[in-house]
């Protein structure tokens, strides 16, 4: 009777236990514990905003109306660049094949390397890529890429309405913009290199899920980061009807 009883104990411990471990897979699946990228997805979003709020020195309709991704990186810390350094991390998302009104999942980027860190300095700057048509794409989805050596690149024109340039910027596999100190302006980032970010990908979703399958719209949107998906979503989707 008493092994019966330490039998059925050791069952009842075992469940609680396989339970506790479920939970803990489902929260760090949502990224509940881990504030600090909750936070870097907040400061995607607010970036976002902040930009199209600003129509007439931001980015023209047509070049976010023809945009298959875009990739958002807010700036985090003074100094954390200098030439040849590294800079910092944020988030890309694409429109999926199936509807082009539809954006995928963000998927974590690291974003450093080359000689442009020089233009920056030690400023607090946001960057933000747009890649503009397939081939591009398609780089982004390979999860590592060399912006300028894998991708042609060009410093993003201002200005919602601009018109000079515009069919050789559309030309250009991905344009690039940067903001700092309130300035908004296509940035020249040739050489620096962009990749996944493996370490916040295994925090916002709880393991390392392939770049290919976020950006083709496999993977559902992690709570933490649905106010940005829903944001690149709203800033795109007006642009592409505006056309």
């Amino acid at each position: 009777m008493k092994s019966l009883f330490l039998t059925l104990l050791l069952c009842a411990f075992g469940c609680f236990a396989v339970a506790q471990d479920n939970d803990a897979a489902t929260s760090s699946s949502l990224g509940d514990s881990h504030p600090a990228v909750a936070k870097r997805v907040d400061s995607a979003t607010q970036m976002l905003k902040d930009i199209m709020a600003t129509p007439d020195k931001g980015i023209p309709s047509e070049m976010l109306g023809h945009a298959k991704c875009v990739i958002v990186i807010p700036g985090e810390k003074k100094g954390a660049l200098g030439f040849g350094g590294s800079y910092g991390r944020g988030f890309a998302s694409c429109r999926t094949a199936n509807n082009l009104e539809a954006w995928s999942a963000p998927a974590p980027v690291f974003l450093g390397g080359g000689s442009w860190g020089a233009q920056i300095g030690g400023e607090s700057t946001d960057l933000l890529l747009l890649v503009m048509n397939d081939k591009g794409a398609q780089k982004l989805l390979s999860s590592k890429f060399k912006v300028g050596v894998d991708a042609s690149a060009a410093a993003g024109p201002i200005g919602r309405t601009a018109a000079a340039d515009t069919n050789i910027k559309l030309d250009s596999e991905i344009l690039t913009y940067s903001r700092a100190k309130g300035l908004f302006a296509g940035i020249d980032i040739n050489g620096a290199e962009v990749k996944q970010d493996d370490r916040t990908t295994r925090d916002l979703y709880g393991k390392v899920v392939p770049f290919s399958q976020i950006l083709s719209g496999q993977v559902r949107t992690p709570a933490p980061a649905r106010e940005f998906v829903a944001e690149v979503h709203r800033d795109f989707a007006e642009a592409r009807a505006s056309k």
